[in-house]
């Protein structure tokens, strides 16, 4: 395509991830739903903190995190997020940056800070975040550099934006100038609970507005309502063009029109936290489409850059995820 610099652009909520190991007893007296993501206000945020084992600061964001492993694959990403002129704001700043990634949205200097989001994970892996969007919430339309869009070959969106109404306006105005250019978009579905919050609207973008959809099996059973499984996936096949639904140690399956691909989990000898996992396996996924591969073989990079981020503490790569992929792919 002519006038293509990126292979990915992500938008997201920028946050840096407060990672700590917890007790179940912890998610219990702290009245936390466990596994899923809820939003706090700044002073619920402060009081979590101060309740939570030792913990580590790392950038994170769902769509951040993505792009940082596209960067790492060898890709071109760039990203569009809102932090603040703070101290977390410039660690999340200087941490995509450093990733390989191109990020050029100016911080705010007023409002609310840089958007955390406080990890608990539990001796079985599972993560329980309590995420304060922070600056992060005030992302708006105009926030969205056109050229950009236009100019990357793929448009991502993690679903959590749908939560302020500025950066759901955001994200319709950079999927309508994608489209425009001829280029594909795609969202994760990011959350059970973000898709019950706003399942109506979910149902019309993933009909109207996207290209290829991620969600695991819990969101995708949420999004249409079924008992199972196989259901929502006869559901989801010709609402979108790609769908691509993990399954934890069961794998992937990645639906495309008539074409049907059951992708195998990548073995991982200890499982030691699996924040990120979404957000990786959708990093390799679109590294892959962005460089023409088939569905299988996107689907097995994603299961590789998945299998990497949950084998460590922290929802970013550690090592090349391009040297990974060819020791497995060759």
């Amino acid at each position: 395509m002519a006038g293509v610099k990126f292979d990915v652009v992500g938008i997201g909520n920028a946050m840096v991830d407060v990672i700590a190991h917890a007790d179940e007893a912890v998610l219990h007296d702290q009245r936390l739903a466990k596994g899923a993501m809820t939003l706090i206000d700044h002073a619920r945020a402060d009081s979590l903190y101060a309740a939570m084992p030792p913990a580590v600061e790392v950038s994170g964001g769902s769509a951040g995190n993505t792009v940082a492993g596209i960067a790492s694959l060898g890709g071109r990403a760039a990203y569009i997020g809102k932090v603040s002129t703070d101290q977390l704001g410039q660690v999340f700043s200087h941490d995509i940056r450093s990733a390989g990634v191109a990020f050029d949205v100016p911080p705010s200097a007023d409002g609310a800070g840089t958007g955390r989001c406080l990890i608990f994970v539990t001796p079985d892996a599972q993560r329980t975040m309590q995420t304060f969007l922070g600056a992060g919430a005030e992302l708006q339309p105009d926030d969205v550099d056109g050229q950009l869009i236009a100019s990357a070959k793929i448009t991502y969106m993690e679903g959590y934006l749908w939560d302020p109404p500025g950066a759901k306006q955001a994200f319709l105005k950079a999927a309508r100038i994608a489209h425009d250019a001829g280029r594909t978009v795609s969202i994760s579905l990011s959350d059970p609970f973000c898709v019950e919050r706003h399942r109506a609207e979910f149902l019309d973008l993933v009909e109207r507005h996207v290209d290829v959809v991620f969600a695991n099996e819990r969101e995708i059973m949420s999004l249409y309502e079924t008992r199972t499984f196989d259901e929502a996936l006869q559901r989801v096949r010709g609402h979108c063009d790609i769908a691509a639904l993990t399954r934890s140690e069961k794998g992937a399956v990645i639906v495309a029109g008539e074409e049907i691909h059951v992708i195998d989990a990548e073995p991982v000898d200890d499982v030691v936290d699996t924040t990120g996992a979404g957000d990786l396996y959708a990093a390799g996924f679109l590294f892959g489409l962005a460089r023409g591969m088939d569905l299988a073989t996107c689907g097995r990079i994603g299961g590789i850059a998945a299998s990497e981020v949950i084998s460590h503490f922290g929802a970013r790569p550690e090592v090349s995820l391009a040297e990974l992929v060819l020791q497995r792919l060759g």
